[in-house]
């Protein structure tokens, strides 16, 4: 069984965080919307949130077994997970296929609320998930760029004292391509 990480999952070392350290297929998903946007009053943050709609969605998908994946509906509190149909999933890798009959999980959230002031996009998480989609390439953190909506919204650069609690895996040689890439969807950090 497999689930699909669309955020903070594509990195390597944020997922270790979470215990889980196998390896992840880079994928995307025809029919699933990314966005920035709040998912509960728990959180300090607006992070990723993915409906199921019009769109696609890159991401990785991360083999689990029945242990991992608790631990993971644990770290995705105020998302619930649902099945996908595996003929939306393309694989950027030649090599992969599903076996017969195998489960793929994504943690969707229907009904979300924009980021604001209170709870913006802080830049330590576009950093880290970023940084997880650079470790496959940086086209691939492009087409992350281009195919997440929201980014509008009001953005804290955190750098300095970081508010993501995940915060992992962000090279100093990372943020100048970063920067770059999101100053094609956005105007420029203050």
């Amino acid at each position: 069984m497999y689930i699909f990480g669309y955020g903070s999952l594509i990195n390597s070392h944020s997922r270790q965080l979470t215990g889980q350290t196998g390896k992840a297929i880079p994928a995307v998903i025809q029919g699933l919307q990314r966005c920035w946007g709040k998912v509960d009053g728990s959180y300090k943050i607006a992070p990723l949130v993915a409906r199921i709609g019009e769109g696609r969605c890159n991401g990785v998908l991360v083999a689990v077994d029945d242990i991992a994946l608790k631990e993971f509906d644990r770290r995705e509190k105020g998302y619930h997970r649902v099945r996908v149909n595996l003929d939306s999933i393309t694989s950027v890798i030649d090599d992969f296929t599903f076996e017969e009959n195998e489960t793929v999980w994504v943690y969707v959230k229907d009904n979300t609320e924009a980021p604001c002031e209170h709870q913006p996009i802080v830049q330590t998480y576009v950093d880290t998930v970023l940084a997880g989609c650079l470790s496959i390439s940086e086209s691939f953190a492009n087409t992350f760029v281009e195919t997440t909506h929201g980014w509008h919204h009001p953005l804290e650069n955190d750098r300095h004292k970081p508010k993501y609690g995940n915060l992992a895996g962000v090279l100093d040689e990372h943020l100048y391509i970063i920067d770059s890439l999101i100053q094609q969807v956005r105007l420029p950090l203050k």
